[in-house]
């Protein structure tokens, strides 16, 4: 009789996490009674966590609650971390029930924010949860003293902010001002403060791309087509999981690696650590990017 109640407490503790429903539609989403939804939050503070109420009524686990963030652990994954459970999971049998199972689970992980106090320095947090209810409300934002390497200021930026990269490092937004979509470094921004007018511009808003270097852009500037041996071969699918889908085994000692990039920043500096291991294809915009680092380090070294 109680194994009810107990399943409904359990699905509720996850969608209090971030949460921006009032009782009422919590109670809906549990096919319960509002008193019922008390009830829960009363046990769970029982529990020791820590549920808050937002200035609406709106109950939600404080992000702070050092149970969250050993909950965090348990049902966060980086795309690479899914990518690689995606591909253990396949090696079980196909007929095993337990396969699709494991699947169902893995595609309906749930992004929450406060997986940003976990993963973001200190001191960041306020800055990308405000970044978050923009996003989630399709709001403006201004970020207030930002400093940008680029024109080498420190200024206020107003912008449509509408998409994080991996780990909220940064975060792609539309600036009227430019009449562009920028990366903007969250670690650059002073303070975020959320505008109540509503994005103009979201047909504007470009999708970015992320190559498997983790390198981010508007979109793909060209194909790596690399050669390696065993030992590259080796250190790439280690370091980025993600290219493992795009090498072709051609013998024991043989791999060739073809893959979109955004940029050639992150293939660039994987090439030079491993030059002796590896031969470039293809790009011949690549083998430029390439050769003019090596003459930057030659004449670097010589002029020191």
């Amino acid at each position: 009789m109680d194994q009810p109640r107990i399943e409904r407490a359990l699905r509720l503790l996850p969608l209090l996490i971030g949460n921006r429903r009032n009782t009422n539609e919590l109670a809906e989403i549990l096919d319960t009674k509002v008193r019922n939804v008390q009830r829960y939050i009363d046990t769970f503070r029982a529990a020791g966590f820590i549920v808050e109420y937002h200035s609406r009524g709106i109950p939600y686990l404080n992000p702070n609650d050092g149970r969250m963030k050993k909950l965090s652990d348990l049902v966060h994954f980086t795309e690479e971390e899914a990518y690689i459970l995606h591909k253990a999971i396949d090696g079980i049998d196909d007929g095993s029930t337990l396969k699709q199972n494991l699947k169902a689970k893995l595609y309906n992980i749930y992004h929450y924010p406060w997986l940003a106090d976990v993963i973001v320095k200190p001191g960041q947090g306020e800055n990308v949860h405000a970044l978050i209810e923009a996003i989630e409300d399709k709001r403006c934002a201004v970020l207030k003293n930002y400093r940008s390497s680029n024109s080498n200021t420190v200024e206020d930026r107003q912008v449509e902010p509408y998409s994080f990269t991996t780990n909220y490092q940064q975060v792609w937004c539309f600036e009227p001002a430019s009449k562009s979509s920028k990366l903007f470094k969250v670690s650059r921004i002073g303070e975020v403060e959320v505008l109540a007018n509503n994005w103009q511009n979201e047909k504007l808003h470009q999708l970015p791309q992320i190559d498997v270097f983790r390198i981010s852009g508007h979109d793909y500037i060209g194909k790596a087509e690399l050669k390696l041996n065993i030992r590259a071969y080796n250190l790439l699918v280690e370091e980025y999981p993600l290219a493992e889908q795009y090498v072709n085994c051609q013998n024991h000692n043989s791999f060739i690696f073809s893959a979109p990039v955004c940029s050639y920043e992150g293939v660039g500096r994987f090439i030079l650590g491993l030059y002796t291991d590896i031969q470039i294809l293809g790009d011949e915009k690549l083998k430029a990017f390439i050769h003019e680092k090596i003459n930057y380090l030659i004449k670097y070294n010589d002029r020191n």
